[in-house]
């Protein structure tokens, strides 16, 4: 067996024991985001793919308040009302 490929299959059993509700199509597909075409993709830089996905998911911070989203989505939209308001702060 190719060293590349068990410590593939490695990483895939450490993605499902850490996220066990994500299936593997998941794990593929959001860490070869932007790759294109699979077709040629080396063993080596599988690997290096699913790694770097993983130390992603490892530093993601989930938000469970959803208040603090809300705000940061309400925020975003009235984004012109805050600049101006900071602009006046700044005039006084």
């Amino acid at each position: 067996m190719k060293p590349y490929y068990s410590k593939i299959v490695n990483i895939l059993k450490v993605l499902h024991k850490k996220h066990p509700t994500y299936n593997i199509g998941r794990h593929i597909s959001t860490a070869f985001d932007g790759y294109g075409d699979l077709w040629n993709v080396s063993d080596k830089e599988f690997l290096f793919a699913l790694e770097k996905y993983d130390i992603k998911l490892d530093l993601d911070i989930p938000h469970e308040d959803n208040e603090d989203i809300e705000k940061i989505i309400n925020d975003g939209l009235n984004l012109d009302k805050i600049l101006r308001d900071m602009m006046n702060e700044e005039e006084d």
